[in-house]
C-alpha cells in the first residue's frame, strides 16, 4: 500500500473565521498558523499548500499576557548604519493591532515559499466587521 501524497489543484480551500476578542494572540496565532498550513486536514503533506483561508477579527481586542505589552518590542532595520526601528507592543497593539496579528501568525509559518503563499490566504480585522461575507466562512 503507498503513501497517500495531496495534490495542491486538488485541494478545495475553505473560509474560517477566528474570533480574538479577549483571547491570547499566541494560541490565536496558533490557531491560523494551522489552518493556513493545513495541519487540521487528514489528507496534510508537508511539502503541498494544503491550507485553507482565514479570517481572524477583533484583533484590537487580543490580549498579551504578562508584561509583554511592556516588555516586547518589534524591530525591524531600513538598511541603513543605524536604522533599527522599535516599536513597544503597547503602541503597537493600539495603533496597528492587524500587523501585531500578522507578525505573530507569519512567524509560525515556515519560511519559505509554503509559508509565503499561505501568508497571503490570511485577513486580518481590527474590529468584528469584514468584507468575506460572500465565501460564507466556518466559525472556528
Amino acid at each position: 500500500m503507498s503513501t497517500f501524497m495531496a495534490k495542491a489543484e486538488t485541494i478545495e480551500r475553505r473560509w474560517f473565521i477566528i474570533d480574538a476578542a479577549n483571547k491570547p494572540l499566541g494560541k490565536t496565532a496558533v490557531a491560523a498558523a494551522n489552518i493556513l498550513r493545513g495541519k487540521h486536514r487528514p489528507e496534510f503533506t508537508p511539502h503541498v499548500d494544503c491550507g485553507e483561508f482565514v479570517i481572524i477579527i477583533n484583533a484590537d481586542k487580543a490580549v498579551l499576557t504578562g508584561n509583554k505589552l511592556q516588555d516586547k518590542y518589534y524591530h525591524h532595520h531600513s538598511g541603513y548604519i543605524g536604522g533599527l526601528k522599535s516599536v513597544q507592543y503597547k503602541t503597537l497593539m493600539a495603533t496597528r493591532p492587524e500587523k501585531a496579528m500578522e507578525l505573530a501568525v507569519k512567524g509560525m509559518l515556515p519560511h519559505n515559499t509554503l509559508g509565503a503563499k499561505a501568508a497571503t490566504r490570511l485577513k486580518v480585522y481590527a474590529g468584528a466587521a469584514h468584507k468575506h461575507e460572500a465565501q460564507k466562512p466556518i466559525e472556528l
